[in-house]
Parts: C-alpha cells; structure tokens; sequence
C-alpha cells in the first residue's frame, strides 16, 4: 500500500461521522504508517534504501544495552532466531559491529557504527520535516493539540521498542 493509499484510507476514516473504537485504532495505525512509509522513502532517497523500521527498533535497542541476540529479542519481543537475523542484516550492511569481551573473549557484544548512528540521525532528522509537513497541514496549535490528547491518553513513559514482537503476540 503507497503512502497516498494510506492517507486516502485515514481521510475515509476522518470523514465518518460516527465512528467505533476499532475506526480509532485503524486511524491511529494509519497515522503511524503514513509517518514510517513516508520517512523509510525519504531515507531511501537519501542513501538508505537498505533500511527498514525493524532496523531503527533493533539499532535503538543495541544503543539502549541489547548486546546478543537474546538481549534484543527480549527487548523487541521476537525470538532469538527472529533477532540473530536482523543482527546478520545489520552486520552485513554495517550498521553494527561485534565487539571482543576482554573478560571473555567467547563473548561478542554488539555496538552500533558510525553508520547506525548516522542513519538514525538522518530517520529523526526526517521524522522533524514530515511533522513539519503535518503542521502545515493542519496547523500549529492543532497539531500541538493533537501530540497533547495523545500524551494524556497513552501516557509519557518512554517509547516501547518492542512493537515488532508486540503486533504478533497473543494478548497478555
């Protein structure tokens, strides 16, 4: 689904006049895509074409201590194997590299390379003009508005970085 697909399906949301709660979780879904289509797009065009949103969830999750394949598959909640292969990919594409434990040299941590850094940079670089992009649209004080009603409903704690595992599992 394009990103003009996805604005077409929140605009046939927006436009009810009676809406449900699943029409406000779709609606919220479709906000969050229209975001992460638009900014893996843009960081295409900027060089990263080899990025997904699956890589900024694992490389925030290595600058945040995951250093193994278990430790980012408990912080992603993906299993073991699922996070082993996002680390290849980010290792194969430099986005990662396995350090030496000088305590135990069978051990491997992982660290993020200038590279992981600089895309990261360059996705909330990206994020800050397609708010800017929404702000035009629908004006300051309304998107202030918005990011307000949201923080009172889904709270301030910190960003969840386990949203990759999340969608898939049953419900706790």
């Amino acid at each position: 689904m394009s990103i003009i697909d996805n604005i077409v399906v929140v605009v046939k949301y927006a436009k009810r006049v009676s809406r449900t709660g699943a029409d406000l979780a779709l609606l919220l879904i479709g906000g969050y895509r229209t975001l992460v289509d638009a900014a893996t797009i843009e960081l295409g065009a900027r060089g990263y074409d080899d990025f997904r949103p699956v890589h900024d969830f694992a490389l925030r999750s290595i600058v945040g201590g995951a250093d193994s394949a278990s430790d980012l598959g408990r912080r992603m909640s993906v299993s073991k194997q699922a996070a082993a292969k996002t680390i290849g990919v980010l290792l194969e594409r430099g986005y990662v590299v396995r350090d030496v434990d000088p305590d135990d040299a069978r051990r491997k941590p992982l660290r993020v390379t200038p590279l992981g850094f600089e895309v990261l940079r360059q996705g909330e670089a990206i994020f800050d003009e397609l708010r800017k992009k929404w702000e035009q649209q629908i004006g300051v004080s309304e998107l202030a508005t918005l990011e307000a009603r949201l923080l009172t409903l889904v709270g301030d704690g910190a960003t969840r970085l386990d949203t990759p595992g999340w969608i898939s599992q049953e419900p706790s």
